[in-house]
């Protein structure tokens, strides 16, 4: 995953463009990958697609030519979608097109303007004060022009039309734990499921006008969305932090709190800012989609600067993301109804082989007391994850002791979660 997003970092992205099927070209290489192009012009819900954006170079040259802000060195150097410019201007003048961040002298901000034309740069503080008149040679060699937003999807087939939608944003530029540590996590869980129960859509796309053009191109299909995330800054050192759905209560919900129970973590509720779980939690559609990440944007110092580089995000941490979301996948395959086949009374379970000879053993207990508890809640109205929840036992321990319960003719699955 580490060694992807190094791979990634340097290519410039942004909502349209060809950094962004370059993006989806290197993923590719690992995930077979089914490529949209949609048309500049056309209307999805109450948004337009926009022109395409794409560079070539720019820079700040100083009166002895030197590039003092230079895009080959770092593609957020300039603002994106900045327009074409060639020109001669002094300090004074450049001033108005210059961004800095005063507070981290030393860093480069990200800035967009997607919606309104205009060009600008950014730059540390730092050499900023040490620029001096001028006159500056300032050029940015990009187009704007009709063309296409390009996202991409991944469908990992179930034996249930029901789906499971992972979704990323592949439009920021080189910015590695915002958001292309969530494009590596994804990809490897993409890559890790197989033969799954419910079907799974991964959709990498431009953030806010990707997911509203993948939601107006899939109307028909929402509804199969039995539980969904947004994936973002997945791989910086803070405790994980989920972001419940709209509604609150949703399947998805109840799955992350009992994933994270028991690890540091934070669990914050809804609101309509953040990434894409807005557009799909937009109340036309509210879809049981929440948000995972680790330390949540906007609240890390490295955000949107020059040092969310390859050497903020860790391969530990990634692997620690990865794994909850297999944790999480493990609940909404497993999860189910079930009905005691002998309800009356408790059954004899050690005739049936299903109570081990080595007591004693923590292990044994929690499997024996999981059986219990499974037993005694299956009624066919309470899930399993239900029953973990009430009996503070894992999931997998739960999932286990009902695999057992109905393989020794004690149980059957009598219908979905929820």
């Amino acid at each position: 995953m580490h060694a992807l997003v190094e791979r990634l970092f340097p290519v410039c992205r942004s909502i349209t463009g060809d950094g962004v099927r370059r993006t989806l070209e290197i993923v590719g290489e690992r995930l077979p990958l089914t490529v949209h192009e949609v048309p500049t012009g056309t209307q999805v819900l109450d948004w337009t697609v926009p022109r395409e954006w794409n560079i070539r170079d720019a820079w700040i040259k100083n009166p002895a030519g030197d590039r003092v802000v230079d895009f080959r060195r770092s593609n957020l150097h300039v603002v994106g979608y900045s327009a074409p410019v060639s020109a001669t201007m002094t300090l004074a003048e450049l001033r108005p097109h210059l961004h800095t961040l005063p507070g981290q002298p030393d860093l480069v901000p990200y800035r967009t303007s997607y919606y309104a034309e205009t060009w600008g740069f950014c730059l540390a503080q730092r050499v900023l004060d040490g620029l001096g008149e001028g006159p500056y040679e300032v050029v940015i060699d990009s187009t704007l022009a009709d063309g296409a937003l390009t996202y991409a999807e991944h469908v990992v087939p179930g034996r249930s039309d029901k789906e499971v939608l992972i979704s990323c944003h592949v439009c920021h530029p080189s910015l590695a734990n915002d958001n292309l540590a969530g494009i590596a996590v994804a990809t490897a869980l993409a890559a890790r499921l197989e033969r799954p129960r419910l079907t799974y859509r991964f959709l990498f796309a431009p953030g806010t006008i990707g997911a509203i053009t993948w939601l107006a191109r899939n109307r028909d299909r929402t509804g199969r969305i039995k539980a969904g995330l947004t994936l973002a800054c997945a791989g910086d050192r803070g405790a994980l932090t989920y972001k419940r759905s709209r509604r609150g209560d949703a399947g998805i919900d109840r799955v992350m709190a009992h994933v994270l129970r028991g690890r540091p973590h934070t669990i914050v509720d809804f609101s309509p800012y953040g990434y894409d779980e807005r557009q799909f939690c937009s109340p036309g559609f509210d879809l049981p989609v929440g948000s995972l990440t680790r330390t949540p944007y906007a609240g890390y110092p490295e955000y949107h600067t020059s040092a969310d580089d390859p050497g903020f995000v860790t391969p530990e941490a990634m692997a620690d993301t990865l794994e909850t979301l297999w944790q999480a996948v493990q609940v909404l395959e497993r999860d189910g109804r079930y009905e005691n086949l002998s309800p009356y009374g408790e059954p004899q379970l050690g005739r049936r082989g299903l109570y081990g000879s080595l007591g004693g053993r923590s292990d044994t207990k929690q499997a024996q007391l999981a059986m219990l508890w499974v037993l005694n809640q299956s009624d066919g109205g309470h899930s399993l994850l239900d029953v973990a929840e009430r009996s503070g036992l894992p999931f997998q321990a739960v999932a286990e002791a009902a695999d057992a319960l109905e393989g020794a003719g004690l149980l059957k699955r009598v219908g979905e979660s929820g």
